[in-house]
């Protein structure tokens, strides 16, 4: 079957997740009865990434195999067509050869959690971000995110539905900065656990309001436990940014 990678992006808000699910709505499922729809056939559909219910994608990779050939313009523009109404774009559209693999050819997976930092309400951000009142000490959080970058056994942080065989993972990048009212978390990781992010954002969201110290934060990774985890950030902030596979320029 012809392969296609694609680039995807998506507001995750009315989804139960990317993974095809029997509860509800998928981006999974959306893609795939797209490209049945073009193909005539069933057309499997392959992520990056496993977002979770309401976290939103600005470049997805993805890839979906189809019974005949098209041009990826085609691709690209049939499967957008058939996505209507849908809140998921196919930005790009390519040919590549069947041993490529969204998921398992990927080196690294970037992420970006957006908080807004003001006491007025979220507004046109509604769904878009994590409105956090109290001003956050961005210095402070940035600093306690230095103990969690490398490769830890990141328990604490890990969902107790996780389904990942270990709980050691490498954080490569775990950055905190302030773009006016927004305080912006990214991380990449060649891979991450279910959860991790919004367990991390979360955790240092403590420390920026003065709850929690650095010291804190590396009692509770050290503790290998998920009781001692600060709370977990809400999926509306959190964006899959890019996945990066060899010889990516």
């Amino acid at each position: 079957m012809p392969r296609y990678r694609l680039t995807v992006e998506y507001d995750g808000t009315p989804y139960v997740g990317w993974q095809r699910q029997i509860n509800g709505p998928s981006v999974q499922e959306a893609i795939e009865t797209a490209g049945e729809a073009l193909s005539g056939a069933t057309a499997p559909v392959y992520g990056a990434g496993r977002t979770d219910a309401g976290v939103h994608a600005l470049a997805m990779t993805a890839h979906i195999d189809l019974a005949k050939n098209f041009s990826p313009r085609t691709v690209r523009e049939a499967l957008n067509a058939h996505l209507r109404p849908h809140p998921i774009a196919v930005l790009d559209a390519a040919a590549i050869d069947d041993a490529f693999h969204a998921r398992f050819s990927c080196q690294k997976r970037y992420y970006l959690y957006r908080v807004l930092n003001r006491r007025s309400g979220a507004g046109l951000y509604q769904n878009r971000v994590w409105l956090v009142g109290p001003h956050l000490e961005v210095e402070a959080m940035a600093e306690a995110a230095q103990s969690l970058i490398g490769k830890h056994d990141f328990t604490t942080f890990r969902s107790v539905q996780c389904q990942a065989d270990s709980p050691i993972k490498t954080l490569s990048t775990l950055s905190v900065t302030r773009e006016g009212e927004e305080v912006h978390f990214a991380l990449d990781a060649p891979s991450f656990l279910h959860n991790q992010v919004r367990s991390l954002v979360g955790t240092l969201v403590q420390v920026g309001l003065g709850r929690w110290s650095t010291d804190d934060v590396k009692t509770a990774l050290e503790a290998k436990d998920r009781s001692q985890c600060g709370p977990v950030a809400p999926a509306s902030g959190l964006y899959f940014v890019k996945a990066e596979y060899a010889g990516a320029e």
